[in-house]
């Protein structure tokens, strides 16, 4: 039997019509004003200016507005920390993002933690992190968030399951691994100095590749019936883990591309929105 597919895309264009319809409602009760996103790009990478477009272009598809942001290669630490500040301050802006990675001279962990929690729509700062780790209401770090979108959407049990999580950043495998404690999974987080990786991937009723190395986690290494979420995406259309031999092994799976990354950018414009209804009642 062929695995379920966990469409992302189809996923996030769902949700896309329901958000028009919420930004419609906040410009009719704010004198057309839109929801706005602030989006920083911090030097010329090609590919971080490509996700930043592709996370404007999906504002302008549900009605929302957003700043763009553009900071010279050479920008300092305090000439950020600067423009995050101003943009904390702006009551027309309701959330912030910050393009990873920024230059080597910037202290990123810092112009993160500068943004503030309502409008940290990204789930990117500390004390939204910790939040986030105690049940508290927070903005969670948008691709573990997505994922769990994903995970709910296709109603995948998570209570009592094991899951395991290869990766351990701090937006992506640490809070994912949180998000699933929170759902009621019991969690192991792994990485790649991990010993005995592949028996520990064995084990998983729920796996998250997220450790940002192309097809690094084999097939032979996942049992059969396991539901396997592919964070990963690299040159040539492929993920961190061996996808083509477990689509009829597995329960279920997210395709790379076309799981992960649209609800990814679906879950920063929902928070966003989130943010505009709190900001403007």
């Amino acid at each position: 039997m062929s695995a379920l597919i966990l469409d992302g895309k189809t996923l996030a264009a769902q949700t896309e019509a329901e958000l028009s319809e919420r930004v419609a409602a906040l410009k009719a009760a704010n004198n057309g004003q839109a929801p706005i996103l602030a989006t920083i790009l911090v030097g010329g990478d090609p590919a971080s200016a490509t996700y930043v477009k592709m996370k404007q272009n999906a504002c302008k598809r549900v009605g929302m507005d957003s700043i763009a942001v553009e900071m010279a290669d050479d920008t300092s630490t305090e000439q950020l920390l600067a423009k995050i500040e101003e943009l904390n301050s702006n009551p027309n802006c309701h959330g912030i993002l910050l393009q990873h990675p920024t230059p080597k001279q910037i202290d990123e962990r810092a112009c993160f933690d500068a943004i503030a929690l309502a409008k940290d729509v990204d789930g990117v700062t500390c004390l939204g992190f910790g939040r986030m780790a105690m049940n508290e209401e927070a903005y969670g770090s948008a691709t573990p968030q997505g994922i769990m979108r994903i995970l709910q959407g296709y109603n995948i049990e998570m209570s009592g399951k094991h899951a395991v999580v290869v990766g351990r950043s701090p937006i992506l495998g640490k809070p994912m691994a949180l998000m699933l404690l929170n759902a009621n999974a019991t969690v192991t987080i792994c990485h790649s100095k991990t010993e005995n990786l592949p028996e520990l991937i064995k084990q998983a009723d729920i796996l998250v590749g997220a450790v940002g190395r192309p097809e690094f986690i084999k097939a032979e290494w996942i049992k059969d019936g396991a539901v396997v979420v592919d964070a990963g995406y690299h040159p040539g259309g492929v993920g961190d883990i061996e996808l083509a031999p477990l689509v009829d092994r597995v329960a279920a799976y997210t395709p790379v591309p076309g799981g992960v990354g649209p609800m990814t950018i679906n879950t920063l414009i929902l928070q966003s929105v989130v943010a505009a209804e709190k900001s403007l009642g």
